[in-house]
């Protein structure tokens, strides 16, 4: 049961960036200091697609077939595409802003931990990550 749960988790996911991204940038929390709640949030682009492409790589893992770097590659791929898809969508939502450099930040958060994964899995580094995959792919 809990590998059809790190299957759905990453769609799940998808959703709640997509509604979250559906509403002001300060409906959900708004910090008393404005530049602490604007870094905050800026940096947020570093990790919420970081996480998408984890949950990719664990839904990769709980199923029958060997993980690969191709596998790799194309979850990485698929969270920083999300990424874009999302800027595009806050573009059209009012009170929300889209941006390039939003998009390579996405995109910096994917390939931080596309590589730690890489390394991890296909050039023993990282052998806590290591063991950690092997564990959801055994079990």
């Amino acid at each position: 049961m809990w590998k059809w749960i790190l299957r759905i988790l990453p769609f799940l996911y998808m959703g709640v960036i997509w509604t979250l991204s559906s509403f002001p940038a300060n409906a959900v929390v708004e910090l008393p200091d404005l530049s602490l709640d604007r870094f905050i949030k800026e940096s947020m682009h570093l990790i919420e697609f970081a996480i998408l492409y984890l949950l990719f790589v664990l839904a990769m893992h709980t199923l029958n077939i060997p993980f690969s770097k191709t596998f790799n590659f194309l979850c990485a791929i698929t969270a920083c595409l999300y990424g874009l898809t999302d800027e595009i969508h806050q573009s059209f939502v009012p009170a929300r802003s889209a941006t390039f450099i939003d998009v390579v930040k996405d995109v910096t958060g994917v390939a931080i931990c596309w590589y730690v994964i890489d390394r991890a899995s296909f050039h023993q580094r990282f052998p806590k990550v290591t063991a950690f995959l092997r564990f959801i792919k055994k079990s």
